[in-house]
């Protein structure tokens, strides 16, 4: 049984409706947002989230800004700078932007994009489960799925693949501090597409890879240099080193909407630094001094030597260079 959609336009009010990420697994609670402001909120707050399901929300923001009558440049570029990282966040907003400015429909832009997203997840998934061997182990990072990519997801989209061919034979799923995406999103899709898995502490990855327990890791990415270069969420790149010691293929799922020729490599991707009360408290409780400072970046980046595969919706990029990139891109 899926998960309640992510996101979906309500054009009574007009309002772009979320299914509040920051409320599961417990509850199950949509959060509508009328205006511009509400959604970037939504955005900051991680209420949704995931590069390309933020690309979506940011193109169907510019559609709401203009069905309300609002500045529609100003609310655009309020959207495309709510968070810095995901590069689909500026292009989905972008987008649909150029849809208005040329006078065409950005309600049907948004819903375009939202479609292409879909179709993405399904190439995906297909391409990526080549690289699935049959009984895998795979290791996932964040939350990769619906909950973040539209379709079936990236990454998890790949292991959901694997589970309905009978070649998944347990899905681990790294917790991933600070806010917990893996043990509460993508452990939530897990269940309810039921896939066998098991949520780890991330610190306990790399006595799991040296176990032998592991077959292959799959990541997502919320931007990708024109190197190969991946940002993804903090973790990621432990995970790379971890596999590369270890011998565990590393593959990374991302759509091209993801992928951004614009940044030359991994030192011009921007991360975004994070409030410290999402490292210094658990659910709203402290679980450090009062005053105690942190180190709290959303991303980090993974160099290109360290990516096996990319996985794209054009096919499978490998090794991970700027000329199978370009050459994905040109598809």
């Amino acid at each position: 049984m899926s998960a309640p959609a992510p996101l979906r336009w309500d054009a009574d009010l007009p309002a772009v409706v979320l299914l509040d990420q920051t409320r599961l697994p417990a509850d199950e609670v949509e959060l509508r947002c009328p205006d511009v402001p509400s959604l970037v909120a939504a955005i900051q707050a991680l209420a949704v989230r995931g590069a390309p399901l933020l690309g979506i929300t940011g193109g169907y923001g510019v559609a709401l800004a203009a069905a309300r009558g609002d500045d529609v440049p100003a609310a655009a570029h309020a959207l495309a700078t709510a968070r810095p990282t995901a590069v689909n966040l500026a292009t989905g907003v972008a987008r649909v932007l150029r849809a208005w400015r040329e006078g065409r429909d950005p309600l049907a832009e948004a819903h375009a994009l939202s479609a292409e997203e879909d179709a993405a997840s399904a190439a995906m998934a297909a391409y990526g489960l080549a690289l699935v061997p049959a009984g895998a182990r795979i290791l996932t990072h964040c939350n990769t799925g619906a909950l973040a990519v539209g379709g079936t997801g990236s990454a998890f989209a790949v292991a959901l693949a694997a589970h309905r061919a009978g070649r998944l034979a347990h899905l681990w799923v790294g917790e991933t501090r600070p806010l917990l995406q893996g043990s509460r999103l993508t452990a939530y899709e897990a269940g309810r597409n039921g896939i066998p898995h098991s949520v780890l502490p991330d610190s306990a990855a790399a006595a799991l890879m040296a176990s032998g327990r592991v077959d292959l890791i799959l990541t997502g990415a919320d931007r990708v240099a024109a190197d190969g270069s991946v940002a993804n969420k903090v973790g990621t790149y432990s995970l790379a080193v971890l596999a590369a010691h270890h011998g565990i293929p590393f593959v990374v799922v991302a759509p091209r909407t993801t992928v951004d020729l614009g940044t030359s490599d991994g030192a011009g991707i921007p991360v975004e630094q994070r409030a410290a009360h999402e490292v210094t408290h658990l659910a709203g409780a402290p679980v450090a001094p009062a005053g105690t400072a942190a180190f709290n970046p959303a991303f980090d980046v993974t160099p290109p030597e360290l990516v096996t595969a990319l996985v794209t919706d054009a096919g499978i990029v490998r090794p991970v260079n700027r000329a199978g990139l370009a050459s994905v891109m040109e598809t």
